[in-house]
């Protein structure tokens, strides 16, 4: 009776539910993070060249 009394309470516990809810949440979140990365990782890089060739072609004035 013992040992199945430890099974119904280890059955009923639910304290790591949340902790698995959290790493799931947390892993969601990071995947979203990578894939918007990878999304918008091209276009950044061509205004980054497009704003680098555009200030190498300014000249300064000087009086």
């Amino acid at each position: 009776m013992k040992l199945y009394n430890l099974i119904k309470t280890f059955q009923a516990d639910e304290d790591g539910a949340v902790t698995v809810d959290w790493v799931v949440l947390t892993a969601a979140i990071v995947g979203l993070g990578i894939a918007v990365l990878t999304s918008v990782s091209g276009g950044t890089t061509s205004l980054a060249d497009k704003i680098s060739s555009s200030l190498s072609n300014m000249s300064i004035m000087s009086y």
